[in-house]
């Protein structure tokens, strides 16, 4: 019997120019591989370049030979580029505070195998769901966060990401601010989840003031963290509606649905390496 041949993904950026999706195929056929998904966008604002390839490496050659064969290729071009084995899960820390519905359904979908993440570790503010945590079999570590233990907190986490190999943090409303040295640290690997009425709701009970207003859609965001608070670049966003029959919690409940459904849309895209940074923007191979 002949081994399942490795699943290898691609993804690159660079300054347009005429020849690139040539170079990458070349690259590819070259060492027996075969294209199984290929999109690639040019910004014809900026000049720049995406592109996301994902192949089976029917050649044998193995990820670190293909990683070493395709540094010539990326220097060529000034390609900035990320190559691994599309199996392999995302090693994933998720941050929670008191509001578990995207905890509870990241957790749900990674055990089903609906996304392709592997989660190490829990982290949270509070207790609350420490038995969730359990229940699944993952490590949760609870660090409380005040105005003088947050140095001490973040400190901690950030040993939890080293010494779990950790690439992704999640912060599934985990209802803290990650100082600016946290935030550049760890820049374009850390996803947040928030209500979509920021900045025209700030502060407490958001769903309370929106049905105030008279909203008629609910609405969710999931973005990368920068220092700026809630201004990293978007990955993903939706909107359900809703009407003036709809009372206070059953805003929350439908805010509820539409935070888990774009966190873990924006999840699982950047465990298969389909969002690419482009500035303040993304660009997602969806």
């Amino acid at each position: 019997m002949t081994s399942q041949p490795l699943d290898v993904v691609l993804s690159l950026a660079c300054a347009d120019r005429p020849g690139l999706v040539a170079a990458v195929s070349t690259f590819v056929a070259g060492r027996g591989g075969n294209i199984t998904e290929s999109q690639q966008y040019g910004d014809t604002m900026t000049g720049d370049f995406f592109m996301r390839v994902a192949f089976a490496d029917e050649g044998g050659a193995g990820l670190d030979a293909l990683r070493s064969g395709f540094e010539p290729v990326a220097a060529q071009h000034g390609m900035t580029w990320q190559m691994r084995d599309a199996r392999q899960p995302l090693r994933t820390l998720i941050m929670v505070s008191r509001f578990g519905h995207c905890l509870n359904d990241l957790l749900f979908r990674q055990s089903t195998g609906a996304l392709n993440i592997e989660i190490p570790a829990i982290v949270s503010n509070h207790r609350d769901f420490e038995a969730l945590a359990s229940t699944y079999g993952i490590p949760f570590h609870h660090l409380p966060v005040t105005e003088t233990t947050k140095p001490h907190a973040e400190a901690r986490l950030l040993e939890l990401v080293d010494e779990h190999d950790i690439d992704l943090v999640v912060l599934a409303r985990y209802m803290q601010i990650l100082s600016d040295q946290l935030a550049t640290r760890m820049a374009g690997q850390v996803i947040n989840i928030h209500h979509s009425f920021l900045p025209s709701f700030k502060g407490a009970k958001p769903y309370h003031q929106a049905h105030a207003r008279g909203v008629k859609l609910i609405g969710a965001t999931a973005h990368f963290v920068t220092p700026e608070l809630d201004e990293g670049p978007i990955i993903e966003q939706d909107v359900t509606r809703v009407d003036h029959r709809s009372a206070p919690d059953a805003l929350v409940t439908a805010g509820r649905d539409v935070e888990a459904r774009v966190l873990a849309r924006a999840v699982g895209w950047h465990a298969e390496s389909r969002v690419l940074l482009h500035g303040d923007r993304t660009v997602v191979f969806s």
